[in-house]
């Protein structure tokens, strides 16, 4: 129906602006006429603004729709009209539009409750914060080992599990340990805090979990190993002591009573001088031993000072220059103006049990090396002590950090392991790469 498209309608009002603009001109002036004057321009002010309203219909249809967008109101419809093809193409644009955003949230509504679905059976928990304000997301195995449910507010959060909250902020982002206590019962939790920002929100993700047990466990087998090494060490020294202790008795006595002095000749006296000695060397070995266990327990805390790695490596070669030259073996230094926040005394002591073990790594090997080395790679600092010797077998590598391991005749086994106590204690970590006949690399990396 012709008279009812946008167009004719609005060349319709025109015309009817134009005839009633022309009426008033033509009585315009006459006095008799004067309340038709006044009427006609009333008429135009209201055939003005029905033009205006008819106009803008379609800027209140596009400012609905933009307004159902904002507030993801799909209920809102857009009927037909009879306006015209092109208000009917605008229109089916709208709600094909708004089909499509629905869609889309819906699709993404069901993602997400995958995704909670998908994390809940994931046992590590997680905690996502949004501008450390909002609890987006926290899963039930969270749930369960904080013992806290339906808290999506991360002051109240805080106000419930006040240990947990205010360690999580201290850290800001990282790896730690927390002990919590929750229901009497105490767990260790290995958090892990990382931050993203998404579209001009900082998202904060927390994952934890309980390793007491884990832990536990590593416990108990390095007690177990522990124990095995000093009972073997033990019964190494105490066996021989009392065989020998057994043997004077038998030679001192005859019969079951006491010898005579006179039946004590030179070479009796000579067996228990020596049996003696060999008591005397045994003891002293106990206590060598008992000395190294205590140094193990004892490891002083580290006073950490900014350290210039080349003056650390310079010294390095001056305490170690004669029983290098003696050995034949070449130290080369691979160093430059890296600054690392460390004890210089108690890394400079793990530096020389080091090279120490690379020196004995190296015998027999042509053209013996070992190398000083540093870099500097995603903040973190690391010293590489790498040698050319004949390697550590796979079995030995795994062992050569347990107190008392060695495989040196005349070794204690507590060099390794003190140094790794040392490192630890700057935040530290050490880690070795050998392969049997290539040569061994110690890496000791810093917290940058």
């Amino acid at each position: 129906m012709f008279y009812k498209k946008f167009y004719f309608q609005i060349v319709l009002r025109v015309l009817l602006i134009l005839a009633n603009t022309i009426a008033i001109a033509i009585i315009f002036g006459d006095n008799r006429l004067f309340f038709n004057q006044i009427i006609l321009a009333l008429v135009l002010i209201g055939q003005v603004l029905e033009l205006i309203r008819f106009v803008n219909h379609t800027n209140r249809e596009l400012a609905k729709f933009l307004l159902a967008i904002k507030y993801s109101d799909f209920s809102i419809n857009f009927q037909k009209t009879n306006q015209g093809k092109t208000f009917s193409q605008l229109y089916r644009s709208f709600t094909e539009i708004i089909q499509a955003y629905k869609d889309t949230k819906i699709e993404k509504e069901v993602q997400f409750q995958y995704l909670r679905e998908v994390v809940s059976h994931i046992n590590v928990g997680i905690i996502s914060l949004e501008n450390d304000e909002e609890i987006v997301l926290m899963n039930r195995p969270a749930e369960m080992i904080l013992g806290i449910e339906g808290v999506r507010n991360w002051q109240i959060f805080k106000e419930k599990k006040p240990g947990f909250g205010k360690a999580v902020e201290y850290l800001g982002k990282g790896r730690t340990l927390i002990e919590l206590t929750s229901n009497g019962d105490t767990k260790t939790l290995s958090v892990d805090i990382s931050s993203i920002l998404l579209l001009g929100k900082n998202y904060k993700l927390i994952t934890f979990q309980d390793i007491k047990g884990e832990i536990e466990q590593k416990e108990i087998e390095a007690w177990h190993k522990l124990i095995r090494i000093l009972t073997h060490e033990i019964m190494n020294s105490v066996t021989p002591i009392s065989s020998l202790t057994e043997t004077m008795q038998m030679m001192l006595e005859k019969n079951g009573k006491p010898r005579p002095l006179a039946d004590i000749d030179q070479e009796t006296i000579n067996d228990i001088r020596f049996s003696l000695g060999t008591i005397q060397k045994r003891s002293e070995g106990m206590m060598d031993f008992i000395d190294d266990y205590r140094k193990l327990t004892r490891v002083p805390k580290p006073k950490p000072e900014p350290t210039k790695i080349k003056e650390l490596f310079n010294r390095i070669q001056a305490l170690m220059q004669q029983t290098l030259k003696e050995n034949h073996v070449k130290l080369a230094m691979e160093t430059d103006d890296t600054v690392i926040e460390m004890d210089p005394q108690l890394v400079e002591q793990v530096l020389i049990n080091m090279v120490t073990n690379s020196i004995h790594a190296v015998e027999g090997v042509d053209q013996p090396e070992i190398t000083l080395a540093c870099e500097v790679s995603n903040g973190a600092k690391t010293i590489i002590i790498q040698d050319n010797g004949q390697g550590i077998p796979e079995k030995e590598l795994k062992e050569i950090f347990v107190p008392f391991f060695t495989t040196k005749q005349h070794g204690s086994g507590i060099g390794l392991s003190l140094s790794k106590q040392i490192i630890s204690a700057h935040g530290g970590t050490i880690k070795v790469t050998s392969k049997p006949g290539e040569g061994t690399t110690f890496k000791m990396r810093f917290p940058g």
